[in-house]
């Protein structure tokens, strides 16, 4: 098997698991998986695909402007120029983006904070945060319609070769050097949310936390 079908399927597979979690609504989201450096090219979900399915058509790919890399009649998702962002500015192999609920309520409530921010939660070790007393902090953006200004904006946090970022009332882009290093920061990010949310629920006053 070529290596964009190794990395098709791989690809596919996240999109299958995402899928059974609910998390792909109204055909949102898009993932991409990097298939090779020099020059950099990657997978990235055709956008208004229905997600739930596996077709031949969920992928294409692409350069590094996010431009199909070969003749197709298919439109790469609009957030692509993110996913580009990340692979020219670092290792990262894998870059996930999905809009849910949960993720959408924590932008909103810490959106005027610019982040949101975990201590003491035992899943922050995912970002590999592993001291007594670390802090993650995971930016929140503004959701610019214009895609460019988005990627711009995104970019400046974009600079280790994991990570996640939050845009407003928009969803999550999460990712990593490995695909599943990048599925696992997405599914701890998803828990600290759902977390924040319940805890809210039942303390309003941990709004504000101060750290």
């Amino acid at each position: 098997m070529s290596r964009v079908g190794e990395k098709w399927n791989e690809l596919a597979d996240i999109k299958e698991e995402l899928a059974e979690r609910d998390w792909f609504m109204g055909t949102s989201g898009n993932l991409a998986i990097k298939v090779s450096s020099h020059p950099l090219q990657f997978l990235v979900t055709a956008s208004g695909k229905d997600k739930r399915k596996r077709t031949d058509e969920d992928f294409l790919l692409v350069d590094e402007y996010g431009h199909p890399a070969g003749e197709t009649h298919l439109k790469p998702s609009a957030e692509t120029l993110l996913h580009s962002e990340i692979y020219r500015r670092t290792k990262a192999e894998c870059s996930l983006h999905v809009h849910t609920i949960d993720n959408n309520v924590i932008s909103e409530i810490y959106g005027d904070q610019a982040a949101v921010t975990f201590k003491g939660q035992e899943l922050i070790k995912a970002f590999d945060k592993w001291e007594e007393d670390a802090v993650l902090e995971i930016p929140i953006i503004p959701n610019h319609a214009h895609i460019p200004t988005l990627a711009k904006c995104f970019s400046s946090h974009v600079h280790e070769d994991s990570g996640a970022v939050l845009i407003r009332n928009h969803g999550i882009t999460v990712w990593g050097r490995t695909s599943f290093e990048a599925k696992k920061i997405l599914e701890a990010s998803e828990f600290l949310f759902r977390y924040q949310l319940r805890l809210l629920a039942y303390k309003p006053d941990q709004l504000i936390k101060v750290v």
